[in-house]
């Protein structure tokens, strides 16, 4: 059966296959239990956390009666049904294992939202217990009030049917002392009421037949964990105001109840760890922690997060943690052990050199172990490195220079950059100007090889100065010349490699340098090429614009002139100049005049004609004899006498006249003058009259 849990490709098997785990589980409901049991285990050692599966397997012992296996998987979890049904024959024995059951059951889900159930059944059961004394029966009652008491205060599903069933039970024993105790107990039940409409809210959002898997990064999976987070957050809160311990109880019962879901997030065991400590409970977060690394015994983040728990409490054994709590002979006796392990990188010497050198203030010590490192470790750059930062602390030049020459004799080109850089670094800060020149040209000769152009590495350049002379964010050329120098070496470098309207491009080729990381300066490195995946205009293929377009008259209006007086003479009213515009403004009617004030601005070429046509359209403008008489000019555009009441969208108006006009265009047509009233033509659209009948 096991074979249903392989899937994905090469036959790779994938035991978080959920959907093969859901077939895994509908087949075991159908064979017999002794077939069933290896499915079952199969699962849970997957899923450990899977209730459904624990109460799948725990029932299908239960109905063929076998209690010994039933109890054996009790004893690893706590199934209340079971041991009713193994105590209800002892008689008062049996009654009173069942009742420590009950409270030990709800001391641990009690607070679930959904374990209103389980106080029901448990209060019947104290219901239901036989009394035989009237001091028993005092007792039961007393139980069952208990019961009730905590059960109210609770937010779950079924809290309101609590207190109903809690105000009919006390009026049952004595109304004198219902009156008091329900008085008592109203305002923490409307305190539970509240905040179970506000839990709800956020149980609401989780998928409680989630599987816990590992993540794999899918939305539902991230909306599942903020959900968590969401609720988590929710109870730290203490929305209820109740007293510390049942408060950390319940935030406790959420993260065990996260966990069930969220197995495999190393975030979650953290926070659930980390809160545990700040709550003061350290004993509690190194078991949690303990836990954790079992679930993810791959997750090294635990494992420094333990650590550091572990040390605060002055309890493990690390070369940097024992500096810390037992001292430098600590550390140096862990060192010792830790440099014979074949996976003892020089990380570690360097550790402790630093330890030696900074904080024991040996440098003779910090020296011997940097020098026992070489014999191991000569071969990274990276020891190299650090052991000549300790030498430049030391003011020891000489044996700075012995180092590089040693390491340099041996590494080879194409790992030995950043020595190179370090040493050309080094003599352009201590050493003087012959031995900077040579070392600048033993890096170049060394580093051509490595090159696709060795020629090209071995010439000298304006770089080399600037790499001499510049000095943390201090440079002794203005970033234009760096971008030149940057543009020059490209494109000297990649002459052969690119294309005509690619060179002549060549400058947005190369992009703008950062002026807070100048391309190449500090390291000295060549500015690279631009990706291959821009794509750059041929600009020796472009033209010059046309709009192919007649301009209109231009004239330089004054200041004094508003947006009516340009708009008038766009329009061809003016002759080219200022001169007359203002005594046109001074003839037009002010309705004429507010029209023309509604035109936008244009700037150039004049306007097409349909679109100031389109604009007489959609105006308003109301005739009359306002002010002056009308001109010619107003007549025009009315083309009516004088009239007081009439507008222009009062009047009929052409039908389809743009239509035709764009018929005539389509066609060929020369369009006709702008008409007039006396040639019978239509001043709103320039055509000819058409009759609408």
């Amino acid at each position: 059966m096991a074979e249903e849990l392989k899937g994905g490709s090469g036959g790779t098997t994938d035991i978080y296959n959920v959907e093969a785990a859901e077939i895994l589980a509908n087949e075991a409901l159908l064979l017999p239990i002794s077939e069933a049991a290896p499915i079952y285990e199969k699962l849970l050692s997957t899923f450990p956390t899977a209730a459904k599966y624990w109460k799948q397997y725990v029932e299908a012992y239960m109905a063929v009666n076998n209690d010994e296996a039933t109890k054996q998987i009790f004893s690893r979890r706590c199934y209340i049904r079971f041991i009713r049904k193994v105590n209800e024959k002892k008689g008062t024995d049996g009654l009173e294992e069942t009742k420590k059951a009950f409270d030990f059951l709800l001391s641990y889900v009690g607070s679930d939202i959904a374990s209103g159930p389980i106080w029901m059944e448990y209060i019947t059961f104290l219901k239901s217990m036989p009394a035989t004394t009237v001091q028993i029966e005092s007792q039961r009652m007393t139980s069952v009030r208990k019961v009730y008491q905590k059960a109210i205060v609770i937010p779950t599903h079924h809290v309101e049917q609590l207190w109903k069933e809690y105000e009919s039970f006390e009026n049952s024993v004595s109304r004198a002392l219902a009156k008091g105790l329900l008085s008592e107990y109203q305002s923490k039940f409307n305190s539970a009421k509240a905040v179970y409409r506000e839990r709800k809210k956020y149980i609401d959002d989780i998928d409680w037949n989630m599987l816990a898997i590992p993540p794999t990064g899918s939305s539902k999976e991230e909306q599942q964990c903020m959900a968590w987070k969401r609720l988590i957050a929710f109870e730290k809160g203490n929305p209820q105001r109740i007293d510390a311990t049942s408060a950390n109880r319940r935030v406790t019962f959420t993260y065990e109840q996260c966990l069930m879901y969220l197995y495999h997030y190393p975030d979650i065991w953290y926070d659930y760890a980390t809160w545990h400590a700040k709550t003061g409970s350290v004993d509690s977060a190194v078991k949690v922690f303990q836990r954790a690394l079992k679930a993810l015994p791959d997750s090294e983040l635990l494992r420094y997060a333990y650590a550091e728990l572990e040390e605060s409490r002055g309890a493990i054994q690390f070369i940097r943690f024992l500096r810390r709590t037992e001292g430098i002979e600590a550390a140096k006796k862990y060192f010792l052990d830790a440099r014979k392990s074949p996976s003892c990188t020089y990380h570690v010497f360097v550790a402790y050199a630093t330890m030696a050198f900074c904080l024991d203030k040996d440098a003779k010590m910090a020296h011997s172990v940097f020098e026992a490192g070489l014999n191991k470790f000569m071969h990274e750059p990276g020891y190299i490195l650090e052991y000549a930062d300790f030498l430049c602390r030391l003011n020891d030049d000489r044996n700075v220079r012995a180092l590089f020459e040693r390491a340099l004799s041996i590494l080879p080109p194409e790992e030995s950059v950043e020595v190179w850089k370090r040493f050309t670094q080094f003599e352009q800060t201590y050493g003087d100007l012959s031995s900077m020149l040579k070392v600048e040209q033993r890096r170049k000769e060394a580093l051509s090889r490595t090159a696709e152009d060795g020629s090209s590495a071995l010439e000298n350049t304006l770089y080399d100065v600037v790499s001499r002379y510049s000095f943390m964010d201090l440079w002794p050329c203005s970033s234009k010349d760096l971008d030149h120098l940057a543009q020059q070496e490209w494109l000297a470098k990649n002459m052969n490699k690119v294309d005509k309207p690619t060179l002549q491009n060549g400058s947005s080729a190369l992009g703008t340098r950062s002026e807070k990381a100048p391309v190449g300066l500090a390291t000295n490195n060549k500015v690279s090429p631009p990706s291959t995946k821009v794509v750059l205009p041929d600009t020796s293929r472009m033209v010059v614009y046309d709009p192919r377009q007649i301009k209109g008259p231009e004239f330089s209006a004054p200041s004094s002139v508003n947006s009516s007086t340009s708009t008038l003479a766009l329009l061809g009213a003016g002759t080219g100049t200022t001169q007359g515009i203002d005594e046109i403004l001074k003839v037009l009617s002010p309705p004429l005049v507010a029209f023309i004030t509604q035109l936008p601005a244009v700037k150039g070429p004049s306007p097409d004609l349909d679109v100031v046509l389109s604009i007489l359209l959609q105006s308003s403008i109301p005739v009359g004899n306002i002010g002056k008489p009308a001109s010619s000019s107003q007549q025009v555009l009315t083309g009516q006498e004088e009239d007081d009441t009439t507008t222009v969208q009062s009047r009929p108006l052409p039908q389809d006249v743009f239509r035709l006009r764009q018929i005539r265009k389509s066609r060929g047509v020369s369009n006709p003058q702008t008409g007039s009233a006396a040639s019978g033509g239509s001043a709103f659209s320039g055509e000819q009259s058409i009759s609408t009948d």
